[in-house]
């Protein structure tokens, strides 16, 4: 099996603090922004050209990667229509053919069949995130390959003589996922590794002997261990002393040796190799900042890595072992390479700044130019009216530097100061990454400026700074967030009375943390489906996330040991405080942040007296899939903040 571990390791210990981000913090803040090359440098600014809400929408998300048999089409999936399907778009150009036509619930591309057109793909209902495992027939037929009610199954990658693939479901025990192998003719399944200690599935074998499972034991620190599958042994593959994250990648298509990443003796994450049969390591590749992943392409001479570099993903490419370059092209950054199983066609996205995703197909090793299938972005906007991103850092309120992502309107200047909102991530340990994000410029072409705050506690900058944030949420990483607003001001280009802040998840968290915690720092705030009260979302936390639970209660706190802290830092004990316009935007089926917790803040904070703008989609969770309310959404936070964020008499857009 040949995939990078998209797993809670990988997504909240990729860990954090640049090198060189004392120097760069140390800059006089127009010098660096200068450096930074942003919208504010020397150009007499011009208003950009507005654009509305509809015209943005009408840019198409794209995601997803697979061959075909014959290698002649791709398979991936766009919410072209409203709503995401599955597509096969052909290698030569063309038109993608829609594959499935819901007008419902997401479908999500998994994979085409090694042999015949069949293909796999994932849907959930309403956003609930049990998602099931489907297969499209020849005769365009579906099939649940995962029926039941309240299970949740993940595709975990086709065997190595692709007779077979294998599937991992919480059907048993809510808590844990199992490892099942479903014949790829027949569909009969066997059971091949029952989860009974918490652990993660992550890679298994070509061979189908060894699995590969995560443990993890802190949002700092984790494990790997290694099942045989012929003997049923498990066995502990990561000892180690103090914090590290242990995480596993890809085994080599010889099966010899599994490739892992992990931080032990430093800041950032390397790639190791164990070797099974001896048990000891190598390290493969490392670099500067986090090796987020490393996989083998399935016909086994090409090996991908992912580096997490400054709020980017950095792709290093080998063939046989060795370097070779990637294709440089114009717009962003390439992302997500697949290739087809005889290793002749490689496919890959192209994300930018100022440009969605594009998929795009080359020859390996022709000279020819790799060829672009898709055009995203809306035909309704020019991209030169977009703007580019910037990487700056400000020093906080104790000197700890605060990387950032700095989006500024084309006409801010001295003389033209503009409003701005921190755009706080999720997590906790997310990270604001450089990409296009359609809701950041939508508010930089309403005059907005967009600061992505990565505080301390986010991933990419080094174990230390990832762990800063631990038992202290509420407090240090909120006060890096007050403390961005003195970078802003220090810009010369931002109104310092004229500053929200907006954030989703833990990032709403933030907001209403702001809100109620330090009620005299931003003007105005934007929840969207943040947690509220931490007793009742950590007990609330949903079963299939068990192997976690303790991790999180380590970084957030325990709803039984901790429960006075708790109290203390969930801002709905503390409502009363909040004294500036709110707005909450909530998903009905969201099952990790609840509704109750954004109704019952809504609720409390009206009691204040206080201007509360609530938005409650009943067919999203936590996250929104459909574009109807993704423009819903997007329109009103626009309207809210020109409410409160702009002069009267000033254009609003």
């Amino acid at each position: 099996m040949s995939r990078p571990l998209l797993t809670l390791v990988a997504s909240l210990a990729l860990l954090t603090g640049a090198p060189e981000a004392a120097l760069a913090a140390d800059k006089p803040v127009a010098a660096a922004l200068a450096a930074d090359k942003p919208a504010a440098a020397a150009k007499a600014p011009r208003p950009a050209k507005r654009y509305t809400i509809e015209q943005f929408m009408a840019t198409v998300n794209i995601g997803g990667a697979s061959f075909s048999a014959d290698e002649s089409r791709i398979l991936f999936h766009s919410n072209e229509t409203g709503i995401f399907n599955v597509y096969a778009m052909p290698v030569g150009g063309g038109k993608p053919v829609a594959l499935t036509t819901s007008k419902t619930d997401s479908h999500y591309a998994v994979s085409f069949f090694p042999e015949d057109d069949r293909f796999l793909y994932t849907r959930d209902q309403g956003g609930n995130e049990l998602n099931h495992l489907y297969v499209r027939e020849l005769d365009g037929s579906e099939r649940d390959l995962t029926p039941g009610d309240k299970l949740k199954a993940s595709f975990a990658g086709w065997s190595g003589d692709e007779s077979a693939f294998y599937v991992t479901t919480n059907e048993r025990d809510p808590r844990f996922f199992d490892l099942y192998r479903y014949d790829a003719k027949t569909y009969a399944r066997s059971l091949v590794f029952k989860n009974e200690g918490g652990w993660e599935v992550a890679d298994i074998s070509r061979d189908g002997r060894w699995l590969a499972l995560a443990k993890v034991n802190t949002t700092a620190d984790s494990d790997v261990h290694l099942a045989d599958l012929h003997t049923g042994s498990v066995k502990h593959i990561s000892p180690h002393t103090g914090v590290a994250q242990y995480a596993p990648q890809d085994f080599t298509p010889d099966g010899r040796e599994l490739l892992m990443t992990s931080n032990d003796g430093g800041e950032f994450t390397r790639v190791i190799a164990y070797d099974i049969a001896t048990g000891k390591t190598r390290e493969v590749e490392k670099a500067d900042w986090d090796v987020a992943y490393t996989a083998f392409s399935r016909d086994g001479r090409h090996r991908v890595t992912g580096i997490n570099a400054d709020a980017s993903i950095a792709l290093r490419l080998y063939r046989d072992g060795k370097p070779i370059a990637l294709p440089k092209l114009p717009g962003g950054e390439v992302r997500g390479v697949t290739f087809s199983r005889s290793g002749k066609r490689m496919a890959f996205y192209v994300n930018g700044d100022r440009s969605p995703n594009n998929l795009f197909v080359a020859e390996v090793g022709a000279s020819a130019a790799p060829k672009q299938l898709t055009q995203s972005l809306s035909k309704e906007i020019d991209p030169a009216e977009l703007v580019d991103a910037s990487i700056v850092r400000f020093r906080s309120f104790d000197g700890m530097v605060i990387p950032s992502v700095f989006m500024l309107p084309k006409e801010a200047s001295p003389t033209h100061k503009v409003p701005a909102v921190v755009w706080v991530h999720g997590g906790p340990g997310g990270q604001t990454m450089r990409g296009y994000s359609a809701l950041m410029q939508y508010f930089v072409n309403n005059g907005y400026a967009v600061l992505g705050i990565n505080n301390r506690g986010s991933s990419g900058y080094g174990k230390s700074f990832f762990t800063a944030d631990d038992g202290k949420h509420g407090r240090e990483p909120l006060w890096d967030c007050i403390e961005a607003k003195t970078f802003l001001a220090s810009t010369g280009v931002i109104d310092h009375e004229r500053i929200g802040i907006v954030g989703g998840s833990y990032g709403g968290y933030m907001v209403l943390s702001a809100m109620a915690f330090r009620p005299e720092a931003f003007k105005v705030g934007i929840d969207i489906f943040g947690v509220s009260n931490w007793l009742r979302t950590l007990e609330s936390i949903p079963p299939y996330w068990e192997s976690f639970r303790k991790a999180l209660y380590q970084e957030v706190g325990d709803p039984v040991k901790d429960r006075d802290f708790l109290m203390a830092t969930s801002p709905l004990f503390h409502a009363k405080e909040i004294r500036k316009p709110l707005m909450v935007i909530q998903g009905a089926n969201d099952p990790r942040v609840i509704k109750p917790e954004s109704d019952d803040i809504v609720a409390a904070v009206q009691k204040n007296g206080v201007p509360v703008d609530y938005l409650v989609f009943d067919d999203e969770g936590h996250g929104f899939s459909k574009k109807k309310n993704t423009l819903v959404a997007n329109r009103r936070m626009v309207e809210f903040l020109d409410k409160y964020l702009k002069p009267v008499g000033q254009p609003t857009r």
